[in-house]
């Protein structure tokens, strides 16, 4: 994803002073800054991005949208995120391509279907939609898919839920960026964060390659790179961040309409408006700043896709990079303040960053303007690591992370 020419020519030069600095301009800090003016009023605002705005993981997401996690929590602010994307076209004036189609998370052994079937009971108790489809009902669903129990790997059945599916990740960026301009905030690239000014563990300012600007309250929102900007203010969080698969086909005419997922063979494919392919696979197993990952991790995604899918064989990859992505302990999200008064924390989403895009901003925007977690974010406190209160989402997402 290219910088858009409207934020080329009017980038502002920073002031010297800023009631709230978001440092990270992606989908999580431009939507912060989104919803700070929009629902708060707070709109002396900066956004600094080191490169161009949402060049970093936005450009580089799946771009899938889906709420059926698990967790009493994780359901809350996921699904919360699902109803803002449902409405949020409309609200920004802009297409954002927001496609309900459908996504399936495949089961192959005994213990996926009893994990599925869990699964579905919770998001209906939590008011989320949820199905579960036997395999002759997957097979209806997405007729491409491959159901014969010859397969390595059988689908045994999959979990449904209807209302998810795929938005534009770029139109995305650009929308939220727009109205965020358009309420007066200062969207400025080229511009890192080198390290913070911290007078009596209060924060005052971030210190820049284009000077020093002062802060009420700074809050980060780079990720994959959260954990070393928290280092700069003697911060130590609890993260690693690892490469994080994707690759993209030739187009091609309409083949499928929903979005696959599988957890055991680990990939996930949907089908982009243009025509290509978009698949993702699972993490890097090392920890690594890198935007290109493994190749054997490429190779069994591959081997995955045509498993699930053997009408691919033929079909060319047109190129494969990795997001950055940091993942805590119980691969569940860090949202709020941190010991150091006046700094905030969001990071920590895994592969659940694109999705969670409006729900975390809108939380995030409410616990800094009003100085205390939202309801939403109050569980994901980094307070969780010393209490117990873990909210582990290892393979109960459907992803393992």
């Amino acid at each position: 994803m290219s910088p858009h020419p409207d934020f080329l020519w009017r980038d502002p030069e920073p002031r010297r002073s800023y009631e709230v600095v978001i440092v990270g301009g992606g989908g999580h800090g431009l939507a912060t800054a989104y919803y700070l003016a929009r629902n708060h009023g707070v709109r002396d605002v900066a956004v600094l991005e080191k490169g161009w705005l949402a060049g970093g993981n936005m450009a580089r997401n799946t771009t899938i949208i889906r709420s059926n996690y698990l967790w009493d929590e994780s359901a809350a602010i996921y699904e919360h995120s699902l109803k803002l994307w449902e409405g949020l076209s409309e609200e920004l004036d802009y297409d954002l391509q927001f496609s309900q189609r459908g996504v399936l998370n495949l089961a192959h052994s005994l213990s996926d279907v009893r994990e599925g079937r869990r699964r579905v009971n919770a998001n209906l108790l939590n008011g989320v939609d949820a199905e579960w489809l036997d395999p002759a009902e997957v097979a209806a669903f997405c007729p491409i898919l491959n159901v014969s129990g010859s397969a390595r790997y059988p689908v045994l059945g999959a979990t449904l839920q209807r209302r998810a599916g795929i938005a534009k990740h770029d139109h995305v960026a650009w929308a939220l960026a727009r109205k965020a301009d358009a309420y007066g905030v200062d969207l400025i690239q080229n511009t890192e964060v080198t390290g913070f000014q911290i007078t009596k563990n209060r924060v005052t300012g971030v210190e820049t390659t284009r000077g020093t600007i002062a802060a009420g309250t700074v809050a980060l929102a780079a990720a994959g790179h959260t954990s070393v900007l928290a280092a700069k203010a003697g911060l130590r969080l609890p993260l690693r961040s690892h490469p994080l698969q994707a690759m993209v086909s030739e187009l091609l005419e309409p083949v499928l309409d929903c979005v696959v997922m599988s957890n055991a063979v680990h990939v996930y494919v949907s089908q982009a408006h243009k025509g290509e392919l978009v698949m993702g696979a699972g993490i890097d197993a090392y920890t690594s700043y890198g935007r290109r990952g493994s190749f054997h991790v490429i190779e069994a995604q591959m081997a995955a896709a045509l498993e699930l899918f053997p009408i691919f064989s033929r079909v060319r990859l047109l190129r494969t990079w990795a997001g950055i992505v940091d993942v805590s302990p119980d691969a569940s999200p860090i949202i709020g303040p941190t010991s150091v008064e006046g700094l905030y924390v969001n990071a920590g989403w895994g592969t659940g960053g694109f999705k969670a895009t409006t729900g975390s901003g809108w939380a995030y925007a409410d616990t800094i303007a009003n100085g205390r977690p939202h309801a939403l974010a109050a569980p994901f406190g980094l307070e969780r690591f010393t209490t117990g209160a873990l909210i582990d989402e290892h393979g109960a997402a459907a992803v393992a992370h």
